[in-house]
């Protein structure tokens, strides 16, 4: 059995919560909502209100160090899932999410945390017209992808812990899937453009794999192996969920953008589920 804290018990990390206390590990969760504190609970996770300051150095008060403290406490690893949210298209909005990560250090190294899994995207990557490996330099376009990719090497560099970057691609499940936001849409771009997704139970697969593997201080990219186009793969969910086709544009994209998975087949041996894509 073993002591993991998530940071961030939201779409992906709840059910990675109740997968690994399933399997026998004891799981701290964090949530920045009172409300869910129960949900938590009821779900056999130790529960936490953590709230990261987005101010270089502090917390929002005295009671979010005490919380941190104590969801790092005897917690030999720590899960951080918490993904950028921009408020403004700005140099300063960059330095939101960093600035969180660079708040939590200080806690994780005075902790027993000797492991971090960050949950990082495949966005890091940018359109690149190429297969994408984990050789491939980063070169991100999103405000998002460029937090991410400080916020990787802040945790990388730190030799107080071990850390494992684990980027996804789009993220896919029963209660989210992209087409429900392009039925009906029209002129819409890169239809050519090849799929990079990844279901919600491969994720947390991936995850319990990483861990059980002790697969530390490694980089992997993961998106199904399954890369028809934006075009086809769209218009062929509508049909089978009985939505309003989306309409794609007539002019061809240059992107050809491939996310390889080949890394995490091949360390961790691992196989994607594709009946649920």
């Amino acid at each position: 059995m073993k002591q993991i804290s998530i940071l961030g018990c939201g779409w992906l990390g709840l059910p990675l919560a109740k997968k690994l206390i399933e399997k026998g590990n004891s799981v701290k969760g964090s949530t920045t909502s009172e409300n869910k504190l129960s949900i938590l609970k009821d779900a056999g996770i130790n529960p936490f209100l953590v709230i990261l300051s987005e101010v270089e150095g502090i917390l929002e008060n005295e009671d979010s160090s005490k919380n941190i403290t104590d969801f790092l406490a005897e917690s030999e690893i720590l899960i951080i899932d918490i993904p950028p949210k921009l408020r403004a298209v700005s140099s300063e909005s960059n330095k939101i999410f960093v600035q969180k990560i660079e708040n939590l250090i200080p806690f994780i190294e005075k902790s027993s945390i000797s492991k971090v899994l960050f949950v990082s995207s495949t966005s890091v990557y940018g359109d690149e017209n190429e297969l994408i490996t984990e050789e491939t330099t980063p070169n991100p376009e999103t405000e998002s992808g460029k937090q991410l990719v400080l916020a990787e090497a802040i945790l990388q560099k730190n030799q107080n812990f071990d850390t494992t970057i684990l980027r996804f691609g789009g993220l896919i499940g029963e209660e989210r899937h992209p087409v429900k936001f392009l039925a009906g849409k029209e002129n819409l771009e890169n239809p050519d453009a090849p799929i990079n997704l990844i279901h919600q139970k491969d994720c947390i697969a991936i995850i319990e794999e990483i861990i059980n593997q002790s697969k530390w201080n490694e980089v992997f990219n993961a998106a199904a192996p399954f890369h028809p186009s934006r075009e086809e793969y769209y218009t062929q969910k509508a049909k089978e969920q009985n939505l309003v086709l989306p309409k794609f544009s007539s002019e061809k994209s240059n992107i050809k953008k491939i996310i390889s998975s080949e890394k995490i087949e091949t360390i961790l041996n691992y196989r994607f589920k594709l009946e649920n894509y």
